[in-house]
């Protein structure tokens, strides 16, 4: 038993997990970082405005993926092992036209942008500072591109190193400005938005600068974006991210502001551990893309399998701990936390263990379609089932349509699954 959990930790699967999980937990830790600095220098009122157009242009940056992330995960492994021309113009193509969408977006935005803040966000912020967080959404969409080609080809390490150099410059140009005089709202926005990005690409510039001739030079080609694809797996993502903030957008509209403080609480708890869910996934995305034969399915997924234990088991410690550590965490006003939050590791450990069918029918046969249907399941269940139990159960309700909704949309993956299994490694290879 001892050996072969030594020979588990020293796969090279299994170094790469470690690294990608400590780079996230890093990038939180900095994020704890920038928020303690930040309210120190800053008003409440201030904090507040940058808060509301940091987290548009995250929204954004994420919405504005347009799918593209599985694409990358899905079709580039296997021409990084080939590396022929059509890796150049599969991703000079990909990146073309997510900016070529996004640029329509922004505009749009940048048009918009005063008359939304006036009726709907109201930070009362000024022309200049709306537009450079509009601009700042782009610089994060081709740092999260970059990004992920570079998951995809499994260079962890490098990724994380530049991902936190460049938090750490960040930081000091933050306590620059701070010393300078010159903080505030505009130029935190320029730090974070804009600065941040262009270190990450130019650390990436210096080493690969001998690949730029062959991009420039490299032709676009449409077909290479995958538009069905992609477009499918974007839907599929936005019903899920939406289905996972409407237990919460429901709570405030049925009960009290103490009430969500608590359960946004226990949801931050949960979207830390989640953290560990997407690091390992990242890693297992190349592995499942390059599958082939029925047996690279089976061991791949019981390699899966081992290592989601691991954030099902994190989740599984959080449900058993005493309510008296989490008091001294968040101290006795947030006591209805524990609670909460050991209700919600439940459900999730269904949600960690159930990413398995999901990385096989979007990677290895490259269906999204059925994770489009399983989200819209997931979401009318949840957001049903919150409606229906939120004004009966209240904080409680909604870990019930949690659970519901997870595991009728975990069924539909593994039945599609056990039917793609069937078609592409029996009926297809009798026929």
């Amino acid at each position: 038993m001892i050996p072969r959990l030594i020979d588990f930790i020293k796969r090279p699967t299994s170094k790469n997990v470690v690294i990608n999980t400590l780079g996230n937990y890093l990038n939180v830790f900095f994020t704890a970082l920038f928020a303690l600095i930040l309210v120190r220098i800053l008003t409440p009122s201030q904090y507040g405005v940058l808060s509301v157009l940091l987290g548009i242009a995250y929204v954004l940056a994420n919405v504005l993926d347009f799918g593209t992330t599985a694409t990358i995960y899905s079709y580039l492994p296997d021409l990084y092992e080939k590396k022929t021309y059509q890796l150049y113009r599969f991703i000079k193509s990909t990146f073309f036209y997510q900016s070529l969408f996004s640029f329509i977006v922004i505009a749009f935005l940048l048009i918009s942008f005063p008359f939304l803040d006036k009726v709907f966000f109201k930070t009362g912020a000024p022309w200049w500072e709306l537009a450079l967080t509009a601009f700042s959404v782009l610089f994060l969409i081709w740092q999260n591109f970059l990004q992920n080609i570079l998951f995809a080809a499994k260079k962890f390490v490098k990724t994380n190193l530049y991902l936190n150099l460049a938090n750490i410059v960040k930081t000091l140009l933050l306590l620059l400005i701070i010393v300078t005089k010159t903080a505030g709202i505009g130029s935190v926005i320029f730090v974070f938005g804009i600065l941040g990005p262009i270190i990450f690409f130019m650390l990436l510039f210096f080493e690969k600068k001998d690949l730029v001739p062959i991009f420039i030079e490299t032709k676009i080609d449409k077909n290479e974006f995958r538009f069905k694809y992609t477009l499918t797996y974007f839907l599929a993502s936005q019903f899920f991210n939406l289905g996972l903030r409407m237990d919460l957008f429901l709570l405030s509209y049925f009960r009290s502001k103490a009430e969500v403080g608590y359960y946004g609480l226990s949801q931050k708890i949960i979207l830390t551990v989640i953290t560990t869910v997407i690091s390992i996934t990242q890693v297992l995305s190349p592995s499942f893309a390059n599958i082939t034969k029925k047996e690279e399915v089976i061991s791949q997924l019981k390699t899966g399998f081992m290592y989601l234990l691991v954030p099902a088991g994190l989740f599984f410690l959080i449900f058993i701990t005493p309510n008296q550590v989490f008091d001294l965490f968040f101290t006795g006003k947030f006591a209805e936390t524990a609670p909460i939050t050991k209700a919600l590791t439940l459900p999730f450990i269904l949600y960690a263990l159930g990413s398995l069918p999901m990385l096989f029918l979007l990677y290895t046969v490259k269906k999204p379609i059925y994770i489009l249907i399983s989200n819209i399941v997931f979401f009318l269940i949840l957001t049903l089932g919150s409606w229906w139990l939120i004004p009966k159960m209240g904080v409680y309700g909604p870990p019930w349509a949690i659970t519901a909704a997870l595991i009728v949309a975990i069924a539909i993956q593994v039945i599609a699954s056990i039917r793609e299994i069937r078609y592409k490694f029996f009926v297809q290879k009798n026929y």
